[in-house]
């Protein structure tokens, strides 16, 4: 049995609590359990407060303390969570009537006087009592926090974040929730009054069992499983002249960082959002200058270590396009059968014997939209930040472009697709007058089908998986990028046996 986890913090007054929640909020996540002790007036309603609006990000959102309701549900962006007081009910037996045994699944419960429930509560909890400290004002607090089963982990990284950014100095800086990605990772932005940075939350996580010949589905695919791939590249950027966000503070062994803030503005604008075509024909100088650099593969973490970057090779590839047999037909209700998966990977490892022999360069893997921001401050090519390269592999140069050009999460027109694929092109002829456009066009085809193959069957996962059934509405817009690239010559076989094989996804 895990044993509990506990530290105490001091809080100085109502500000601090807030920052403490938004720290912990940093770390939870559906189907977690808070639970808020301590006597009246003691701060369980100003915790519990703290983190909703946090959570909401919405520092003037009424939340009322429930001692009335007994129950109060907030359907919030990251996930739904439920705030209960049971300082009016008698005994555990109650809950089932406020709708809290069971606790609704997928969703964080914060628990005000959990001391009415005892032995009702689960076993993976955090706890935190609050106390008041008289000697040091009114308004003094202390908190202490203990972590149960599971949550022994989190109440642990808590005390280690919160380590982290005393010794940052940052301990007094305000928190504003960020959105997270399909990753473990969760990010915060740092308000103080000399600027803002961002804090990010990288804990170590394999994604996935090790059913891949031995390896998890991170490992298999050459995904980061910490933080230093982001550190390392992020230095190798920005030493050769690319917009990568300055790392200020880092602890590579936990995955805390504070880096530089790029801000919110964007390639896209509108509703439904829309390319911007000044800011995609920079993107799409971005890379042409990229790939024209002699890029190496070893990178200098620390002045005592290195980094090596991974080749994105054909078992990689073969990994990721599996995610469709996988996870993506079975979601539309086809079984594939042993015969039609073999075909399926003999059929693919040919075709890829073709990217693994081009050139390699660096490949970000997710340049796109969400992850690029506008500098509109800076000249030329620094006008493009980039934040999301920590799964940076060795591979063909065509398979960035394709993430641009082909964003799986808003719909690129096929006319502008194909101006920057021809802007791309030119750049690399005007560098190099041994570039074959036809040669990288078929690899751009080539990496388009396997990208949005897999990408088929990671949102599909995403779904069934990982309880995020958000992502497929994307399916449909990967599904046309899919059939532009089945058009190409090479691909002919293949978009035979996908018309045959493979159905189409739920509009």
């Amino acid at each position: 049995m895990t044993e509990p986890a506990t530290f105490s913090v001091a809080l100085a007054n109502e500000t601090a609590t807030a920052h403490l929640m938004a720290d912990l909020a940093l770390l939870v996540g559906a189907g977690d359990v808070i639970t808020l002790s301590g006597d009246l007036g003691a701060g369980k309603t100003a915790a519990a407060r703290a983190m909703i609006r946090y959570l909401a990000d919405d520092d003037a959102l009424e939340v009322p303390s429930p001692t009335f309701t007994l129950a109060q549900s907030y359907d919030l962006a990251p996930f739904p969570l439920i705030h209960a007081d049971l300082y009016r009910i008698n005994d555990a037996s109650e809950l089932e009537e406020i709708g809290l045994s069971p606790l609704p699944e997928g969703t964080l419960a914060l628990i005000e006087w959990p001391e009415r429930a005892q032995g009702a509560l689960p076993d993976d909890r955090i706890d935190i009592a609050f106390s008041h400290r008289p000697a040091f004002g009114s308004s003094a607090r202390a908190a202490e926090i203990t972590g149960h089963g599971k949550a022994a982990a989190q109440v642990a990284r808590l005390s280690a974040l919160r380590m982290f950014l005393d010794g940052a100095g940052h301990t007094d800086a305000k928190r504003q929730r960020m959105p997270g990605d399909a990753s473990t990772r969760s990010y915060a932005r740092l308000l103080r009054d000399d600027g803002t940075e961002i804090l990010m939350n990288s804990p170590r996580r394999p994604d996935g069992p090790a059913i891949y010949g031995g390896k998890s589905y991170s490992a298999a695919v050459h995904l980061a499983e910490d933080v230093k791939p982001f550190v390392a590249i992020a230095g190798g950027l920005r030493e050769r002249g690319f917009s990568a966000p300055a790392i200020r503070h880092a602890d590579l062994d936990q995955g805390f960082l504070i880096t530089e803030d790029f801000g919110s503005d964007g390639i896209v604008e509108g509703d439904p959002p829309r390319p911007i075509a000044e800011r995609y024909e920079a993107a799409t100088d971005m890379l042409a200058a990229l790939h024209r650099e002699r890029l190496p593969d070893i990178l200098l973490l620390t002045p005592q270590e290195t980094y090596h970057i991974p080749v994105f090779d054909i078992d990689a590839w073969l990994v990721e396009v599996g995610l469709m047999l996988e996870w993506y037909m079975p979601d539309r209700g086809t079984e594939p059968t042993p015969d039609l998966r073999a075909e399926f990977v003999a059929m693919w490892r040919q075709l890829l014997e073709k990217p693994a022999a081009a050139a390699r360069t660096w490949v970000m893997r997710d340049f796109h939209s969400p992850n690029i921001i506008w500098l509109g401050e800076r000249g030329g090519i620094l006008r493009v930040g980039v934040i999301d390269f920590q799964d940076t592999v060795l591979g063909p140069a065509a398979y960035d472009l394709v993430s641009l050009l082909q964003d799986a999460r808003i719909d690129v027109p096929e006319q502008l697709e194909l101006a920057l694929l021809t802007r791309y092109i030119k750049a690399r002829r005007i560098a190099d007058e041994n570039f074959d456009p036809a040669h990288f066009a078929e690899l751009y085809a080539i990496m388009s089908a396997q990208r949005n193959t897999r990408l088929l069957g990671t949102f599909a996962r995403l779904n069934r998986r990982d309880g995020k059934p958000h992502y497929l509405r994307h399916q449909p817009r990967i599904w046309t990028y899919l059939n532009r690239s089945l058009a190409h010559p090479a691909l002919s076989g293949f978009r035979a046996w996908y018309g045959a094989n493979v159905p189409p996804p739920v509009p």
